[in-house]
């Protein structure tokens, strides 16, 4: 149905941004027609190059040399095996993982809470996603906290408050105090049993309150729950269409294996939901937090999960709470998100091992070590494994297309999880993302360890 706002003439500022979107949109249709050509054909040739040069005489004789030591070899096929296995096991854990159905029953009182800085009007529209979903509004409160903007957030914060003065309580900073600082008030004021966090430039599904709620209506050992992000801006360029499936295979296969033993690392900014009772008594320690001496100004979300977890609650996922959210579309703004990501990572996995060999709660704590430190080891024998790659190819040029069908081949069979989940052909994006990754940001982690108490927020 058309509203009475569509029907107004466009003013001309307006129509040119609207021809400029349709014209990307056209432009963005040719550009994915032809990859999902191009990319099955580049893999089919790297695949008859092997076959053809099939021979790796030379590279045996590079690895019998003495300049390379014997346990490498070993210590990648021992890797690759346990890697295999654990992957097994999250792939049958995954398969076994249902959402939580909402039980019958009175809903509880829900405060969500939203921070914004320099968001302009999606903030708004992040507020009356919430508005309009099918939670009772006599059981909803929503805080939202502009901390400090130097744009015009406030003011579509106003206009939302505005037209919902029961609803919404508008607070401003000001200044910038961090994400940290708004989430906090949040959590300080807010009078709902449980909190549910929706980062400003998200936008929930209509029953997401309800779903995302349930897990913690079921069962009283739960005290956060991951929701289902997905890539607001999926169409507007190659590195949103990438990144839509990257976030299916990283916070749907991993969070939903997780979640079937209570243990996912990660709740996120862009939609989480916490018990009252489960972050109250912490919220203080995690505001004050700091590590090497620095304050945590960043991954507060991971930070939190760890609080909620060595608290002997389990964190678990829930795949019909969906939010779309906004992913940088250019390689600065990647790389930028990425290495908050990984600094806030490297952080809370020192957190995170310094309660899983205790007795945090009465069980399930075996494979959230497993998985722990399968993930930490990821990470320096990948680096290892690079510079045999790169000493090969100097001896042996050939294996660089061997990597590049090897690579091609095992990220399609990756994709097969998302065809589960997703059923459409841009499963293509995530094997031309392996090679994105692989070539482009294989240096993320290494600089985000090395600077792992830079407090800069990056984004902003």
């Amino acid at each position: 149905m058309r509203t009475a706002a569509s029907t107004l003439p466009l003013h001309p500022t307006g129509r040119h941004r609207a021809e400029r979107r349709g014209f990307n949109l056209k432009k963005m249709q040719v550009v994915d027609l032809t990859l999902k050509i191009l990319v099955p054909a580049m893999l089919l040739v790297f695949f008859m190059i092997s076959l053809h040069y099939g021979s790796l005489d030379g590279y045996l004789q590079l690895l019998s040399r003495r300049s390379y030591a014997a346990f490498i070899p070993a210590l990648g096929a021992a890797y690759t095996l346990a890697l295999l296995l654990f992957q097994i096991v999250r792939t049958v854990l995954w398969g076994l993982y249902r959402p939580y159905a909402l039980p019958a029953g009175e809903l509880p009182k829900v405060t969500v809470i939203i921070p914004a800085y320099n968001e302009g009007e999606m903030v708004e529209k992040a507020i009356s996603a919430v508005v309009a979903s099918d939670y009772p509004h006599d059981k909803l409160e929503v805080i939202c906290i502009d901390d400090g903007s130097k744009d015009d957030t406030w003011h579509y914060i106003q206009r939302a408050a505005g037209r919902f003065p029961h609803l919404i309580k508008a607070v401003q900073f000001p200044h910038n105090r961090g994400k940290k600082a708004g989430l906090y008030a949040g959590f300080t004021q807010g009078q709902g049993e449980i909190f549910v966090t929706i980062d400003s430039d998200s936008v929930i599904s209509h029953d997401t309150l309800r779903q995302v709620v349930a897990p913690m209506m079921q069962d009283a050992k739960v005290g956060a729950v991951a929701g289902n992000v997905k890539v607001y801006n999926r169409h507007q360029s190659l590195l949103g269409k990438m990144l839509a499936v990257r976030f299916v295979l990283s916070f749907d296969f991993l969070r939903a294996s997780q979640s079937r033993y209570g243990g996912v690392t990660c709740t996120p900014g862009a939609l989480s939901a916490y018990r009252r009772a489960a972050v109250l008594p912490h919220v203080d320690a995690w505001l004050n937090q700091t590590f090497l001496g620095a304050p945590c100004q960043h991954s507060e979300d991971r930070a939190l999960t760890n609080f909620v977890l060595r608290a002997g609650y389990y964190s678990v996922y829930q795949r019909t709470a969906i939010v779309h959210t906004l992913v940088p579309e250019t390689y600065t703004g990647l790389c930028k998100m990425y290495l908050r990501w990984e600094r806030g990572n490297v952080r809370e996995s020192f957190v995170q091992l310094g309660y899983l060999f205790t007795n945090y709660r009465k069980k399930d704590r075996l494979l959230p070590i497993v998985d722990f430190f399968m993930t930490q080891i990821e990470f320096p024998l990948t680096y290892l494994f690079l510079g045999l790659l790169l000493g090969s190819i100097v001896v042996y040029p050939l294996v660089f297309i061997k990597f590049l069908a090897a690579l091609g081949v095992i990220s399609a069979i990756y994709m097969i999880y998302y065809l589960v989940l997703e059923k459409d052909l841009d499963f293509i994006y995530g094997v031309i993302y392996s090679y994105y990754a692989f070539f482009f940001l294989q240096w993320i982690y290494p600089y985000a360890f090395l600077t792992v108490r830079n407090r800069h927020w990056l984004t902003r």
